[in-house]
């Protein structure tokens, strides 16, 4: 018995991080990345429309891996796709106009905040990245705080927890987050609100905080604003478009029909300190259209086009589907 509790002792001494909860799911050794072909309208497959948008095709991922699925932000650059899950695993792969994805790459960020065993402990729930140097941020749930990576996304090089974003609830924080073309930052808390709207008494405003560059940078400016989403919905995601507006993605949870999303825009340049925006929507996501967890978006250019793609959070359920959709904007 003796020598079974030494065994027991040396073990935890060697995992002094280990809390006796589980480790959230890792990739495994030869993990597979396998798509399927999706209707925007499972009943009417012919049919493209969406509000302002054009289906130009849609994808289902599987993987053969426990740690698969789970998706909550994306960066697009070219043909180079990174899907990163809110427990820190993240997928990256190329895909052409054939929507054929290739050279899939599966890893995990070995920093962050917490231990990153439990995936509480390092909830990436929004990434941005800068086109010109590869460089991502990445916005964590819960502790509230923004992290800086390079381009591989094996090491971190900055970190913050910033001022306005300390008090945010840990389950309601920075959801959303984009880089615009200037350099600044936007990031926009799920579920939170200032102090002074609460006081107010109920409303559908959300706290939000402009930077004047990167986040991390000591010196970056910091200023409040707020986002208004379409009453009953919550930003998930957030992405500039060529024209300068920003498309924020929004969702709702509740029955019938589960997770249901729409697709606001705001007017890029009334982004200033102290304004308080409101998204109009140009799209929807319910029945009869295909509806999911969606909580990605990214923009990216097509000769003149403007394409959107939109991602889903399986979280990591057999009940629900990693969806990646393609949309052609037409407003």
């Amino acid at each position: 018995m003796r020598r079974v509790l030494v065994v027991i002792f040396l073990i935890l001494a060697g995992v002094p991080t280990w809390s006796g909860r589980e480790r959230l799911p890792l990739f495994g050794a030869r993990p597979v990345l396998r798509a399927e072909r999706v209707a925007l309208y499972p009943d009417s497959p012919a049919r493209r429309d969406l509000g302002a948008l054009e289906y130009l095709g849609g994808l289902r991922l599987r993987g053969n891996d426990p740690a698969f699925g789970g998706f909550s932000a994306m960066t697009v650059a070219g043909d180079r796709f990174t899907l990163l899950a809110d427990g820190s695993t993240f997928i990256r792969f190329r895909m052409g106009s054939d929507l054929r994805p290739h050279s899939a790459r599966f890893g995990v960020l070995s920093q962050g905040p917490g231990t990153g065993w439990p995936k509480e402990s390092r909830d990436s729930e929004a990434m941005a990245r800068d086109p010109a140097t590869g460089t991502a941020w990445v916005a964590f749930e819960r502790t509230n705080q923004i992290w800086r990576y390079e381009g591989q996304l094996a090491r971190a090089t900055g970190q913050v927890v910033p001022a306005l974003m300390r008090p945010w609830s840990t389950n309601g924080g920075p959801e959303s987050m984009a880089r615009l073309r200037d350099g600044r930052f936007i990031v926009i808390a799920e579920n939170t609100r200032w102090p002074e709207d609460r006081a107010r008494g109920p409303g559908i405003e959300r706290a939000a905080i402009l930077f004047n560059g990167d986040p991390v940078a000591p010196g970056t400016r910091a200023d409040r604003w707020r986002y208004r989403p379409p009453a009953g919905f919550s930003p998930t995601d957030a992405t500039e478009l060529p024209d300068g507006r920003i498309a924020i993605l929004n969702r709702r949870v509740g029955a019938p029909d589960f997770f249901t999303a729409v697709l606001t825009v705001i007017d890029g340049s009334a982004l200033r300190p102290g304004a308080t925006l409101t998204g109009r929507i140009i799209a929807r996501f319910e029945p009869p259209v295909r509806h999911e967890n969606f909580e990605a978006i990214a923009a990216t250019r097509e000769g003149d086009a403007t394409i959107l793609w939109i991602a889903s959070d399986d979280n990591q359920s057999w009940l629900q589907q990693t969806l990646l959709l393609k949309f052609r904007l037409v407003d």
